[in-house]
Protein backbone atom coordinates (compact mmCIF):
# COMPACT_ATOMS: atom_id res chain seq x y z
CA UNK A 1 0.00 0.00 0.00
CA UNK A 2 1.35 3.51 -0.67
CA UNK A 3 1.02 5.81 0.97
CA UNK A 4 0.64 9.80 0.19
CA UNK A 5 1.03 12.00 3.09
CA UNK A 6 2.17 12.26 6.87
CA UNK A 7 -1.32 12.64 7.68
CA UNK A 8 -2.34 9.74 6.04
CA UNK A 9 0.06 7.76 8.23
CA UNK A 10 -1.40 9.00 11.20
CA UNK A 11 -4.60 8.11 10.61
CA UNK A 12 -4.00 4.47 9.15
CA UNK A 13 -1.86 3.94 12.66
CA UNK A 14 -5.08 5.23 13.91
CA UNK A 15 -7.09 2.79 12.59
CA UNK A 16 -5.08 0.30 14.09
CA UNK A 17 -5.45 1.77 17.79
CA UNK A 18 -2.47 3.13 17.89
CA UNK A 19 -1.70 7.01 18.19
CA UNK A 20 0.98 8.98 16.60
CA UNK A 21 1.76 13.13 16.66
CA UNK A 22 2.83 14.88 13.86
CA UNK A 23 6.28 14.57 14.21
CA UNK A 24 6.35 10.53 14.60
CA UNK A 25 3.88 10.30 11.34
CA UNK A 26 5.99 12.34 9.34
CA UNK A 27 9.27 10.52 9.93
CA UNK A 28 7.13 7.07 9.51
CA UNK A 29 5.99 8.39 6.05
CA UNK A 30 9.95 9.83 4.89
CA UNK A 31 10.76 6.60 5.90
CA UNK A 32 8.36 5.16 3.85
CA UNK A 33 8.84 6.97 1.10
CA UNK A 34 12.81 7.26 1.09
CA UNK A 35 12.95 3.59 1.61
CA UNK A 36 15.17 4.70 4.71
CA UNK A 37 15.10 2.27 8.40
CA UNK A 38 13.84 3.99 11.30
CA UNK A 39 15.49 4.23 14.06
CA UNK A 40 13.53 4.71 17.31
CA UNK A 41 15.07 5.16 20.70
CA UNK A 42 13.52 5.77 24.05
CA UNK A 43 12.63 4.44 27.41
CA UNK A 44 11.15 1.14 27.70
CA UNK A 45 7.42 1.10 27.07
CA UNK A 46 7.16 4.41 25.18
CA UNK A 47 5.84 2.76 22.20
CA UNK A 48 8.39 2.04 19.79
CA UNK A 49 7.95 -1.90 18.90
CA UNK A 50 4.09 -1.32 19.03
CA UNK A 51 4.97 1.21 16.29
CA UNK A 52 6.26 -1.54 14.05
CA UNK A 53 3.72 -3.54 14.75
CA UNK A 54 1.24 -1.11 13.80
CA UNK A 55 2.45 0.00 10.95
CA UNK A 56 2.89 -3.49 8.99
CA UNK A 57 -0.96 -3.93 9.78
CA UNK A 58 -1.91 -0.92 8.67
CA UNK A 59 0.24 -1.44 5.43
CA UNK A 60 -0.68 -4.74 5.07
CA UNK A 61 2.93 -6.54 5.28
CA UNK A 62 4.23 -9.51 6.80
CA UNK A 63 6.18 -8.32 9.86
CA UNK A 64 9.40 -10.42 11.01
CA UNK A 65 10.86 -9.56 13.76
CA UNK A 66 14.33 -10.08 15.11
CA UNK A 67 15.09 -9.64 19.00
CA UNK A 68 18.64 -8.76 19.32
CA UNK A 69 20.16 -9.62 22.92
CA UNK A 70 24.01 -9.83 23.84
CA UNK A 71 26.00 -12.43 22.15
CA UNK A 72 23.45 -12.62 18.68
CA UNK A 73 25.23 -13.23 15.75
CA UNK A 74 24.93 -13.02 12.26
CA UNK A 75 23.96 -16.71 12.03
CA UNK A 76 20.93 -15.71 14.07
CA UNK A 77 19.87 -13.31 11.71
CA UNK A 78 20.49 -14.74 8.32
CA UNK A 79 20.29 -18.15 7.98
CA UNK A 80 21.00 -22.08 8.83
CA UNK A 81 20.72 -25.91 7.55
CA UNK A 82 18.41 -27.91 8.69
CA UNK A 83 21.09 -30.40 9.55
CA UNK A 84 18.83 -33.53 10.96
CA UNK A 85 16.92 -33.03 7.45
CA UNK A 86 20.33 -33.03 5.45
CA UNK A 87 21.04 -36.43 7.34
CA UNK A 88 17.92 -38.24 6.47
CA UNK A 89 18.37 -37.07 3.11
CA UNK A 90 21.63 -38.43 3.11
CA UNK A 91 20.78 -41.88 4.16
CA UNK A 92 17.45 -42.09 1.52
CA UNK A 93 20.18 -41.57 -1.06
CA UNK A 94 22.35 -44.08 0.30
CA UNK A 95 19.05 -46.48 1.02
CA UNK A 96 18.52 -45.95 -2.97
CA UNK A 97 21.88 -46.30 -4.22
CA UNK A 98 21.00 -43.15 -5.63
CA UNK A 99 23.46 -40.47 -6.65
CA UNK A 100 27.36 -40.22 -6.36
CA UNK A 101 29.35 -38.49 -3.71
CA UNK A 102 29.81 -35.40 -5.22
CA UNK A 103 26.34 -34.89 -6.23
CA UNK A 104 24.80 -36.07 -2.83
CA UNK A 105 26.78 -33.68 -1.37
CA UNK A 106 25.37 -30.71 -3.88
CA UNK A 107 22.06 -31.44 -3.02
CA UNK A 108 22.66 -30.83 0.99
CA UNK A 109 22.23 -27.15 0.03
CA UNK A 110 19.31 -26.51 -1.16
CA UNK A 111 16.63 -24.44 -0.74
CA UNK A 112 14.89 -27.26 0.87
CA UNK A 113 17.20 -27.55 3.85
CA UNK A 114 17.37 -23.94 3.66
CA UNK A 115 15.98 -22.25 7.29
CA UNK A 116 15.85 -18.78 7.02
CA UNK A 117 16.34 -16.36 9.68
CA UNK A 118 14.59 -13.05 10.16
CA UNK A 119 16.90 -11.00 7.87
CA UNK A 120 17.03 -13.62 5.19
CA UNK A 121 12.97 -14.20 5.55
CA UNK A 122 12.81 -10.54 4.89
CA UNK A 123 14.43 -10.35 1.58
CA UNK A 124 12.99 -13.25 0.13
CA UNK A 125 9.09 -11.96 1.69
CA UNK A 126 9.46 -8.67 -0.03
CA UNK A 127 7.65 -6.68 0.05
CA UNK A 128 7.95 -7.12 4.14
CA UNK A 129 8.33 -5.04 7.58
CA UNK A 130 11.77 -6.23 9.57
CA UNK A 131 11.53 -5.37 12.98
CA UNK A 132 15.31 -5.10 14.62
CA UNK A 133 14.43 -4.92 18.39
CA UNK A 134 16.16 -3.81 21.25
CA UNK A 135 19.44 -3.47 18.72
CA UNK A 136 21.25 -1.97 21.37
CA UNK A 137 21.49 -5.16 22.90
CA UNK A 138 24.01 -6.23 20.49
CA UNK A 139 27.54 -5.64 19.64
CA UNK A 140 29.83 -3.47 17.60
CA UNK A 141 30.07 -6.80 14.64
CA UNK A 142 26.33 -7.40 14.95
CA UNK A 143 25.24 -3.58 13.90
CA UNK A 144 28.45 -3.74 11.31
CA UNK A 145 26.90 -6.79 9.95
CA UNK A 146 23.26 -5.13 9.84
CA UNK A 147 24.76 -2.04 8.08
CA UNK A 148 26.11 -3.98 5.22
CA UNK A 149 22.54 -5.89 4.41
CA UNK A 150 20.98 -2.25 5.13
CA UNK A 151 23.20 -0.73 2.81
CA UNK A 152 22.84 -3.54 -0.17
CA UNK A 153 19.47 -5.34 0.56
CA UNK A 154 21.40 -8.51 -0.01
CA UNK A 155 23.02 -11.34 1.94
CA UNK A 156 25.61 -13.64 0.24
CA UNK A 157 24.77 -17.69 0.85
CA UNK A 158 28.30 -19.17 -0.55
CA UNK A 159 26.70 -22.79 -1.39
CA UNK A 160 23.24 -21.19 -2.62
CA UNK A 161 24.84 -17.74 -4.44
CA UNK A 162 23.20 -13.75 -3.70
CA UNK A 163 19.80 -13.31 -2.10
CA UNK A 164 18.36 -9.69 -3.31
CA UNK A 165 15.23 -8.36 -2.32
CA UNK A 166 12.82 -7.43 -5.09
CA UNK A 167 11.48 -4.61 -2.82
CA UNK A 168 13.33 -3.47 -0.37
CA UNK A 169 11.33 -4.39 3.48
CA UNK A 170 10.49 -1.45 5.26
CA UNK A 171 13.00 -1.34 8.61
CA UNK A 172 12.53 -0.03 12.19
CA UNK A 173 14.97 -0.83 14.59
CA UNK A 174 14.21 -0.15 18.31
CA UNK A 175 16.82 1.38 20.95
CA UNK A 176 16.26 1.33 24.89
CA UNK A 177 19.42 3.38 24.62
CA UNK A 178 21.26 1.34 27.38
CA UNK A 179 24.69 1.77 24.98
CA UNK A 180 24.75 4.23 22.01
CA UNK A 181 24.85 2.55 18.90
CA UNK A 182 27.81 3.49 16.25
CA UNK A 183 27.07 6.83 14.07
CA UNK A 184 27.62 4.69 10.99
CA UNK A 185 24.33 3.40 11.37
CA UNK A 186 22.41 5.84 12.77
CA UNK A 187 24.15 7.96 9.68
CA UNK A 188 22.01 5.02 7.28
CA UNK A 189 18.78 5.39 9.14
CA UNK A 190 15.88 8.18 9.86
CA UNK A 191 15.66 9.42 13.29
CA UNK A 192 13.05 9.59 16.36
CA UNK A 193 13.20 10.13 20.20
CA UNK A 194 9.71 8.43 21.29
CA UNK A 195 8.65 9.47 24.96
CA UNK A 196 5.76 8.83 27.15
CA UNK A 197 3.23 10.54 25.95
CA UNK A 198 1.02 13.12 28.35
CA UNK A 199 -2.05 12.82 29.97
CA UNK A 200 -4.36 13.52 26.98
CA UNK A 201 -2.62 11.38 24.30
CA UNK A 202 -2.19 8.67 27.08
CA UNK A 203 -6.48 8.73 27.86
CA UNK A 204 -7.22 7.87 24.39
CA UNK A 205 -4.46 5.56 23.94
CA UNK A 206 -6.23 3.44 26.64
CA UNK A 207 -9.69 4.57 25.36
CA UNK A 208 -8.35 3.18 22.45
CA UNK A 209 -7.05 0.13 23.09
CA UNK A 210 -8.80 -0.64 26.16
CA UNK A 211 -12.54 1.01 25.31
CA UNK A 212 -14.28 -1.63 27.87
CA UNK A 213 -12.91 0.85 30.71
CA UNK A 214 -14.61 3.74 32.11
CA UNK A 215 -13.76 7.27 31.46
CA UNK A 216 -13.77 8.07 34.68
CA UNK A 217 -11.44 5.31 36.24
CA UNK A 218 -9.40 5.68 32.93
CA UNK A 219 -8.22 9.22 33.78
CA UNK A 220 -7.67 8.27 37.17
CA UNK A 221 -5.39 5.38 36.31
CA UNK A 222 -3.60 7.82 33.31
CA UNK A 223 -2.95 10.52 36.09
CA UNK A 224 -1.68 8.46 38.60
CA UNK A 225 1.02 7.08 36.07
CA UNK A 226 2.03 10.28 34.76
CA UNK A 227 3.29 10.86 38.08
CA UNK A 228 4.86 8.11 38.77
CA UNK A 229 6.62 8.85 35.82
CA UNK A 230 8.12 12.14 37.65
CA UNK A 231 9.39 9.95 40.17
CA UNK A 232 12.90 7.87 41.52
CA UNK A 233 11.46 4.35 40.28
CA UNK A 234 13.61 1.13 38.92
CA UNK A 235 11.89 1.33 35.91
CA UNK A 236 9.06 4.35 35.26
CA UNK A 237 5.37 2.03 33.44
CA UNK A 238 5.26 2.29 30.49
CA UNK A 239 1.93 2.66 27.90
CA UNK A 240 1.93 -1.08 28.26
CA UNK A 241 1.70 -1.08 31.71
CA UNK A 242 -0.97 1.97 32.20
CA UNK A 243 -3.01 -0.50 29.68
CA UNK A 244 -2.63 -3.66 31.98
CA UNK A 245 -3.46 -2.19 35.08
CA UNK A 246 -6.87 -0.12 33.89
CA UNK A 247 -7.76 -3.71 32.42
CA UNK A 248 -6.64 -5.33 35.82
CA UNK A 249 -8.74 -2.80 37.99
CA UNK A 250 -12.14 -3.37 35.38
CA UNK A 251 -11.55 -7.02 35.75
CA UNK A 252 -11.88 -6.50 39.55
CA UNK A 253 -15.15 -4.33 38.91
CA UNK A 254 -13.49 -1.36 40.19
CA UNK A 255 -15.66 2.05 39.16
CA UNK A 256 -13.29 4.18 40.75
CA UNK A 257 -9.41 4.10 41.67
CA UNK A 258 -8.56 3.85 45.47
CA UNK A 259 -5.64 3.01 48.12
CA UNK A 260 -7.47 -0.58 48.18
CA UNK A 261 -7.88 -0.89 44.84
CA UNK A 262 -4.50 0.49 43.54
CA UNK A 263 -2.39 -1.19 46.24
CA UNK A 264 -3.87 -5.22 45.34
CA UNK A 265 -3.12 -4.37 41.42
CA UNK A 266 0.15 -2.91 41.42
CA UNK A 267 1.59 -5.76 40.09
CA UNK A 268 -0.18 -5.29 36.73
CA UNK A 269 2.00 -1.50 37.07
CA UNK A 270 5.69 -2.04 38.53
CA UNK A 271 7.54 -4.75 38.11
CA UNK A 272 10.06 -4.07 40.99
CA UNK A 273 9.60 -4.53 44.66
CA UNK A 274 11.41 -1.65 44.93
CA UNK A 275 9.11 0.33 43.10
CA UNK A 276 6.40 -1.29 44.72
CA UNK A 277 7.49 0.04 47.95
CA UNK A 278 7.76 3.46 46.73
CA UNK A 279 4.17 3.21 45.27
CA UNK A 280 2.37 2.26 48.19
CA UNK A 281 3.93 4.64 50.14
CA UNK A 282 3.33 7.36 47.70
CA UNK A 283 -0.17 6.27 46.96
CA UNK A 284 -2.37 8.07 49.20
CA UNK A 285 -0.98 11.04 48.10
CA UNK A 286 -0.92 10.55 44.48
CA UNK A 287 -4.81 9.91 45.02
CA UNK A 288 -5.88 13.07 46.28
CA UNK A 289 -3.45 15.15 43.60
Amino acid sequence: MEVTSAAEVARLLGQTGYLCDDELATVTYLTLTMQRPLLLEGEPGTGKTALAEALAEALGLPLVRLQCYEGIDSTQALYDWDFPRQILHLRALEASGGAELEEAEKSLYDDRFLLARPVLAALQQSPALLLVDEVDRADDEFEAFLLEVLSTWQVSIPELGTVRAAIPPVVVLTSNRTRELHDALKRRCLYHWIEHPGLERELQIVRSRAPEVSEALARQVVGVVQQLRGRDLTKPPGVAETLDWARALHHLGTAELDLESASTTLGALVKYREDADRVKQALDQLLRA
